[in-house]
C-alpha cells in the first residue's frame, strides 16, 4: 500500500522510543502524516496541537497511564483511539472498551497488522452514507444531516458513533440487532474487536439518554441476542 493514509493524522504515543520509531516509520511509508509522544501528559499536548484523525495509545506510560488519557480525550473528542496493551489481560481490553476505545492491540504485535487495523478504522469514520434524513419518535429527534441528536429539543451531547448506532436503531424500531449484526453494520466485517465493544458504545449511550424523559422509547436488551429501539 504506498500514500493510502494520504491526509490523515497519527499520533502515536509509546514509552518505548524503538516502537514509536519502527510504527513511525511504516505509517509514513503508507502516506500517514505523524506524532510521537513518550508519556501521557505530551500525549494530551500532541493531541491538543496536532489534532490526530487516530491514536495509537500505549497502556502503560509515564507520568500518567494509556487509561487516564483516553479517559480525557473522550471528554472532548471521538477520535478514534487504538489502546496497545503489553499484557493482553481480558480486564484491561475491557475497560479499555469501556471508557472508549475504539479497539485494542497486544504487544507484540507486526507492524503490518498494527496499520490493518489503522486503515479498517479509518474506513469506518464515515460507515453512515444516508445523509439528510430526520428521524423523529416522541420527544427524540436524531438527525443524521448535521450529526445532531434531541430530546424534547434538548441537545443530547453523544459521540458519532453513539448517534450512528442510535440512528440504526431508531429507524428499525422493534428490529432485533445482534451485535455482530451491529458490528458489521457499524465498524465493518474488518474489524479486529469483538462484540464487547458494542456493548460498551451501548452501555455509554443508554447512560446519556436516561438523563432525558423518555416518551414511549427505549434501547431494550434481548438477552442473549442484542438490542433493539423498542417503542409502545
Amino acid at each position: 500500500m504506498t500514500n493510502g493514509g494520504a491526509n490523515y493524522r497519527l499520533l502515536i504515543a509509546d514509552d518505548n522510543k524503538q516502537i514509536t520509531s519502527v510504527l513511525r516509520d511504516y505509517a509514513e511509508k503508507e502516506g500517514y502524516k505523524t506524532e510521537t509522544a513518550a508519556d501521557g501528559l505530551e500525549t494530551l499536548d500532541k493531541f491538543k496541537k496536532f489534532s490526530p484523525d487516530l491514536i495509537l495509545l500505549d497502556v502503560m506510560m509515564p507520568r500518567m497511564d494509556g487509561f487516564e488519557v483516553c479517559r480525557d480525550i473522550r471528554r472532548e473528542s471521538d477520535v478514534p483511539i487504538i489502546m496497545v496493551t503489553a499484557r493482553g489481560e481480558d480486564f484491561e481490553k475491557i475497560m479499555g472498551l469501556d471508557i472508549g476505545a475504539d479497539d485494542y492491540i497486544v504487544k507484540p504485535f507486526s507492524c503490518g497488522e498494527v496499520m490493518a487495523r489503522v486503515r479498517a478504522i479509518l474506513r469506518r469514520i464515515n460507515p453512515v452514507n444516508d445523509t439528510g434524513k430526520i428521524f423523529t419518535y416522541g420527544n427524540l429527534e436524531v438527525n443524521l444531516e448535521n450529526y445532531t441528536v434531541e430530546i424534547g429539543s434538548s441537545p443530547v451531547r453523544l459521540t458519532k458513533k453513539e448517534i450512528e448506532i442510535l440512528w440504526t436503531l431508531a429507524s428499525n424500531a422493534n428490529k432485533v440487532f445482534s451485535r455482530e449484526a451491529l458490528l458489521d453494520k457499524l465498524w465493518g466485517y474488518d474489524f479486529y474487536g469483538d462484540s464487547r465493544t458494542v456493548d460498551s458504545h451501548i452501555k455509554r449511550l443508554r447512560a446519556k439518554l436516561d438523563d432525558f424523559p423518555h416518551e414511549g422509547w427505549e434501547i431494550e436488551t434481548i438477552w442473549g441476542v442484542g438490542y433493539k429501539f423498542s417503542v409502545k
